[in-house]
């Protein structure tokens, strides 16, 4: 700056005798007078809030406009307010000549300069146009000096502000000292950061390049303190979760940076890439902030339950250690609630028990692992993983029942009569040892063999048809269908191995153990209501559902599709039992699965404290404040759990053979010759155009053309 003092010194007082600088306010009359708009003037204009472009003046258009002729080679018509510059000294201009001009402009800028006569004008407050600053800091008012000046004005965000503006003229004033010295801090700190986000760019770029196996793991982004904040942004972003309009703006200029749009999916697929994400990340699991661990203090206040020996209904147990007991379930159960056992009594009837883990025998309401597990609401079931309700090791070892072990029980014992209405039926606690840990799959194979040492399972098998013929007599619908289960053993691995499952809920194990559980919990709302014990007593309108309107569809998942499709919502009340009209029941209550669902739990206190003889330790308006919550828990892990499984059979799918051939049966039809089907080998209901002349439980083959599991599309074709 002394250099260029020195090299100006003689010409900066000349000038300031010649142009004649003002004090702000005290403008000279002739400094804002507009030069009128003539062929051949060289101007500036706006061509848009983003775009400022030179152009030579071409004719008027109308009364006001003006054609011109830009620097890009494009004529247009402009208002008069759109011109921010008019050049002097210049007539005639050649437009072809625009570009070189406007280098010339860009290489002869020098900040420096603007900084040296703010430095000289500040200090006397003094007031300058473009043309005055253009003879300031390069001793001449030519007409590349002078626009060079208004460049460095208008684009000048430190220095000098605009005092007043006519037309295309504008007189700017030097901002004070203070306010300089803020916005060059300003300045520094938005420069810093706009490395630090290059840095960080770079890194991105880096870590994408490499090979899977050499990308940083996640907890690697997390150690810096620069690095931290913008790849939670990012992952923010990703899920559309940002806390504040600050990580939305980074994430959008770490995509911007990276040449990416700026939208969700562009960030999910950027911390893919960088191994931030796994590849099949479960987005919707980050986006309803789901528990997926239990805290330390939650998982040491469950193991010192494990510790306590006392049973506090260890006298009216009832021991039950001499039946036989079956316990059914999936074959990768982490936690098994139910057991069932059954005889034959010497008059002919069926007696049954259902066993039920005695999960409160643990826990006391208002405990704070009683209150973790409310949180919850549910143990959330994926193809991927279990989150469960309670911690591990109490739900395993403590609750869960045990082939060969003593366990506590709840039992449910029900004498059947030969129409399979109840006739005798009871509560107890119960000492239970089970027998068998079966699959359905083993259970229904026993089953077909029809062995004489398991004759208990197959009148259990007789008792379940039974009671399926007395529900639907009392009105009860059949909705049977096929189900997905799917199993992911390794979901962090790009090609992770993925066991698909096809249940038929109409097969015999899978029968037996539904019509047990719908009978317990027909027990237990009879128990209740008998007792005026506040439940949760479930309930669901059948009124709008006739039943032989459906007969001319086949049985099965085409029939029961149908009828779901019209089902209404179900009910529930806490004071008395209300009518499930689609299960048949006159009341029904879920007591099978405490050590799941803490609705179940629920149940289990009221009805254990009232077999100990205490008052129930909830009202009916207790429970219903206590389940309003427990449903937006239940829909989120509803959601999660449909979510996670629609992407994995859409995974599945996409992973097969092109050639592959599905069947399909037809259930309905959305519009015209667009068909909803089931894929049978999948037990996934999709949907494709179909040809004339098909009708609802006809069976075609189709072919998936596309599956996309991340934007959740399936494109099906018929194969004809």
């Amino acid at each position: 700056m002394e250099e260029l003092g020195f090299m100006r010194k003689k010409k900066r007082v000349c000038v300031a005798s010649k142009i004649g600088l003002t004090s702000s306010g005290e403008l000279l009359e002739d400094k804002l007078v507009n030069r009128a708009l003539e062929k051949g003037l060289l101007l500036e204009f706006k061509k848009d809030s983003d775009r400022v472009l030179l152009a030579v003046a071409q004719r008027p258009d109308g009364k006001k406009n003006w054609m011109v002729y830009d620097q890009n080679g494009v004529t247009s018509s402009i208002k008069p307010q759109q011109i921010t510059y008019i050049v002097p000294g210049l007539e005639n201009f050649d437009h072809t000549e625009i570009t070189e001009f406007l280098q010339k402009a860009q290489d002869n800028l020098d900040p420096a300069l603007l900084e040296f006569a703010w430095v000289e004008l500040v200090e006397k407050n003094k007031s300058v146009t473009a043309e005055e600053l253009a003879e300031m800091i390069f001793g001449t008012t030519e007409p590349l000096e002078s626009y060079c000046a208004h460049l460095l004005l208008s684009k000048d965000e430190i220095y000098f502000s605009v005092l007043e503006t006519k037309g295309s003229r504008s007189l700017y004033g030097p901002r004070p000292a203070e306010q300089v010295e803020e916005l060059l801090r300003r300045k520094l700190a938005k420069e810093a950061a706009e490395k630090e986000l290059q840095e960080f760019v770079q890194l991105l770029k880096s870590a994408k390049a490499m090979p899977s196996e050499a990308k940083p793991p996640k907890s690697a982004w997390m150690v810096e303190e620069k690095v931290r904040p913008r790849i939670e942004s990012l992952e923010s972003y990703a899920i559309d979760a940002c806390k504040n309009d600050d990580q939305k703006k980074t994430a959008g200029m770490i995509l911007k940076g990276m040449g990416l749009a700026k939208t969700a999916s562009s960030a999910v697929n950027l911390l893919i890439h960088i191994g931030y994400f796994p590849v099949h990340v479960n987005l919707d699991l980050l986006k309803l902030n789901v528990r997926t661990n239990h805290s330390a203090e939650i998982i040491a206040a469950a193991e010192s339950l494990l510790l306590q020996s006392s049973d506090p209904d260890e006298v009216d147990r009832k021991d039950l250690t001499h039946l036989k007991v079956y316990a059914i379930d999936v074959d990768e159960a982490d936690e098994l609630d139910d057991a069932l056992s059954a005889t034959r009594l010497q008059d002919g009837r069926i007696k049954v028990w259902i066993h039920v883990a005695d999960a409160s025998g643990f826990v006391q309401p208002g405990s704070i692992v009683d209150r973790e597990a409310m949180r919850r609401g549910t143990s959330i079931f994926l193809p991927t993983a279990t989150y469960p309700m309670f911690p591990e090791k109490l739900a395993m070892e403590g609750m869960s029942l045990k082939q060969g072990e003593i366990c506590h029980a709840v039992t449910v014992s029900v004498v059947l009569r030969s129409d399979g209405s109840i006739a005798e039926y009871s509560i107890d606690n119960s000492i239970i040892r089970p027998t068998y840990m079966l699959t359905y799959e083993s259970a229904s194979e026993l089953l077909h063999l029809n062995l004489e040492e398991e004759v208990q399972l197959k009148i259990l098998s007789e008792a379940a048809g039974l009671r399926l013929q007395w529900r639907q007599q009392q009105g009860g619908v059949d909705t049977a269908t096929l189900e997905t289960r799917i199993k992911v053993a390794n979901p962090e691995d790009p090609e992770p191995v993925i066991n698909l499952y096809v249940e038929n809920q109409a097969d015999p194990a899978m029968r037996l153990v539904s019509e047990m559980m719908i009978l317990c919990g027909e027990v237990v709302a009879t128990y209740g209501s008998c007792n005026n014990i506040p439940l949760p007593y479930r309930g669901q309108p059948q009124s709008n559902i006739d039943v032989s309107a459906f007969a001319h569809l086949p049985e099965g998942p085409i029939r029961s599709s149908a009828i779901v499709k019209v089902m209404r919502a179900a009910e529930i009340d806490f004071r008395k039992p209300i009518r499930h009209g689609i299960l048949g029941l006159p009341g029904y209550v879920q007591f099978t699965s405490p050590i799941r669902r803490y609705m179940d739990l629920l149940a289990h206190y009221q009805v254990k404290a009232y077999l100990r003889g205490e008052s129930p330790p909830f009202s009916a308006g207790q429970l219903e404040g206590m389940a309003s919550i427990l449903n937006m828990q239940n829909r989120v892990a509803k959601k999660l759990f449909s979510s996670s499984l629609r992407y994995w059979i859409f995974e599945y799918l996409r992973r097969q053979p092109k050639e592959r051939r599905y069947r399909a049966l037809i259930l309905r039809f959305i519009k015209d010759r667009i068909a909803a089907l089931l894929l049978v080998e999948v037990g996934f209901q999709a949907s494709a155009s179909v040809s004339l002349g098909l009708h609802i439980g006809d069976e075609i083959e189709v072919r998936v053309e596309e599956a996309h599991p991340r934007d959740e599309f399936l494109e099906l074709k018929e194969l004809i």
